[in-house]
């Protein structure tokens, strides 16, 4: 039994009258339990005056009302920053797909998505009307395990194929791919984020999705489909990686490689937890070779920063904030490309028993603009807990005459005038030039 430490006696005893358990099996806990229920005083309206500013994410160029997703994605990879740049166009893509005469196939993997999932309706509809839909539900997600299995009988009942899991291993892909007939040929289109495909979490998890239709990013992504249900025995990707087989050494790899660089190397990884054992000696190992290393872990850490001999290049902040931080992003200086995108967290579960995948960004724009999101929560100073070598978090140390730097507040402020400025043409290359100048300001 748990129970919070200053809990009344007499329920204590109460309560072991009848269940009997013994003294060594009831722990006394120094916070309140169940904090799930605090939700019900943070949604009450009566008490909105004392919550945040509401902010409604916003819509970017090259998407917008009236425009084609799959056009957009013919000229440009395109990034978005949730829950900063809205969830709406995920939603579009599948949506879109659905209505679209000349998609054949819908292919997509669902590990936690909302209770009333829009996506999950386009997914239905579109099966209803002759085009092929595979799902991978995964209804080994914690928490949604009833809610994953209603969507995948309502998808089988309109005729999609549903794949119910790959034994021994938990899917944690975040991965969609549209097919569609143009003339004679097919073209692919992928969707690959950092979060799972929930709007609700959406608004309050910071998550990176990328849009493309490169050909080799195609090519993986249908092996990877074709894994799934049991048609490709291959356990390796060319472009892409995927764990359980690639993810791990392709990480080691990278930092070997900057760790080569000796003090040139220059290593920025954004998880949320770092406790597998291999990554963090080969981290040491790196720090010892002179590469400079930080680290951007909301969650739990296994490595002390700053220890001689071990890890005196590395630092260790967690941003909390507004938003939990979900987001993925990892930049090698001398790597190529050097900026990926992933849905796995350097943990063994992730790296050893999940099928997850890490993403390569190739277009020059969108690396540095990930790599801009990277150095502004670097220097954040308002939200940031920094690890020091003893164990403990303190926050980030702000001389009194410097400037705040709130990463949560500035992107929000940020996109909103971006928005601001491009809403009325729509304008992609003003938008581009208008966020670059911003964030560099920030």
């Amino acid at each position: 039994m748990q129970i919070e430490k200053d809990a009344d006696k007499d329920i204590l005893e109460f309560l072991n009258s009848h269940m009997k358990i013994f003294h060594k099996d009831i722990y006394f806990s120094n916070v309140p339990l169940t904090l799930s229920s605090l939700w019900q005083i943070a949604s009450n309206k009566d008490f909105s005056h004392l919550a945040n500013p509401l902010y409604t994410p916003k819509t970017l160029p090259p998407f917008g009302e009236g425009i084609s997703i799959f056009d957009a994605i013919d000229k440009e990879d395109i990034a978005i920053m949730h829950p900063f740049e809205s969830f709406d166009p995920v939603v579009g893509f599948i949506k879109e797909a659905g209505k679209d005469p000349k998609v054949i196939s819908i292919r997509m993997t669902l590990y936690r998505v909302d209770k009333s999932s829009p996506i999950i309706q386009s997914l239905i509809d579109a099966a209803s009307d002759g085009k092929q839909v595979t799902v991978m539900v995964e209804l080994k997600a914690r928490f949604d395990e009833e809610n994953n299995l209603h969507w995948a009988k309502a998808l089988e009942d309109a005729g999609a194929h549903v794949i119910y899991g790959i034994t021994g291993f938990k899917v944690h892909a975040k991965v969609s791919q549209v097919i569609r007939q143009i003339g004679d040929k097919l073209k692919f289109y992928m969707h690959f984020g950092t979060g799972n495909y929930n709007g609700s979490s959406a608004k309050i998890y910071t998550d990176v999705s990328l849009f493309t239709s490169r050909e080799e990013f195609s090519n993986d992504t249908t092996t990877f489909f074709h894994i799934l249900s049991g048609y490709n025995k291959n356990r390796r990707l060319k472009t892409l990686s995927m764990s359980p087989f690639q993810i791990k050494e392709k990480i080691i790899e990278k930092i070997k490689f900057e760790a080569s660089k000796g003090a040139k190397g220059r290593i920025i990884a954004k998880m949320n937890s770092l406790i597998d054992t291999e990554v963090i000696q080969e981290l040491s190992l790196a720090s010892n070779a002179g590469v400079q290393i930080d680290l951007i872990v909301r969650g739990v850490c296994g490595l002390r920063p700053g220890i001689k001999g071990k890890s005196e290049n590395i630092r260790v902040r967690s941003i909390v904030g507004k938003y939990l931080e979900h987001a993925r992003i990892l930049y090698f200086k001398h790597a190529e490309p050097k900026i990926y995108i992933s849905s796995a967290d350097w943990m063994p579960r992730n790296l050893e028993r999940r099928l997850e995948l890490m993403t390569p960004i190739y277009d020059a724009r969108l690396q540095e603009r990930l790599l801009e999101i990277l150095e502004l929560q670097l220097s954040d100073n308002d939200l940031a807990f920094e690890l020091g070598s003893d164990g403990e978090y303190k926050q980030a140390i702000r001389a009194n005459d410097s400037k705040i730097i709130n990463s949560h507040d500035i992107l929000e402020s940020y996109i909103g005038k971006i928005y601001k400025s491009v809403k009325k043409d729509n304008d992609k290359a003003k938008a581009d030039l208008i966020a670059t100048k911003l964030i560099k300001e920030s």
